[in-house]
């Protein structure tokens, strides 16, 4: 198989960032990196621009480093609240998920990837609830859940 080594201009999932000398396959290289504007070919000429990539890379990763902390303290400021309907026995209707969690999220304006939220399974208790936030790989955030238990039988119960 013929490889190609390519000089990234722009950072690519799964293959790196810019400024970064990969080998692929030649013709992903020579059919969709190049003629799309995605990557250089490295040769002599090219590899002397490397330096002005590398230096476009660190200012564009300080920059989302710096905006990840201020998202986090953003993040970390709220409490957001919850309620689950609790029957017979204090078992739970439903739970508390990382979707529940995205969307109140999005209520107080903030934006994540939603498979950021660190969640193993579903809240199914009531009370105070750690829940960490992924937001880059060097910084992450914990947000605290309250959640309520609304008694569902004691209600009905009320109203008969």
């Amino acid at each position: 198989m013929a490889h190609a080594q390519v000089i990234l201009r722009e950072k690519i999932e799964g293959l790196g960032a810019e400024a970064d000398v990969v080998k692929v396959r030649a013709g992903y290289a020579r059919n969709f990196l190049v003629p799309q504007g995605k990557a250089y070919e490295a040769n002599d000429a090219n590899l002397q621009h490397l330096e002005d990539l590398k230096v476009a890379r660190a200012q564009r990763e300080a920059e989302e480093l710096q905006k990840a902390q201020e998202l986090a303290t953003k993040i970390s400021k709220l409490k957001p609240k919850f309620t689950l309907e609790v029957g017979q026995g204090g078992k739970a209707f439903g739970s508390v998920t990382s979707i529940d969690i995205h969307k109140k999220l999005e209520e107080a304006g903030i934006e994540i990837d939603r498979h950021a939220i660190d969640l193993d399974k579903p809240i199914k208790k009531s009370g105070k609830n750690e829940v960490v936030i992924n937001i880059h790989p060097e910084v992450s955030a914990t947000l605290f859940v309250n959640i309520e238990a609304h008694d569902a039988a004691a209600e009905t119960a009320e109203q008969a």
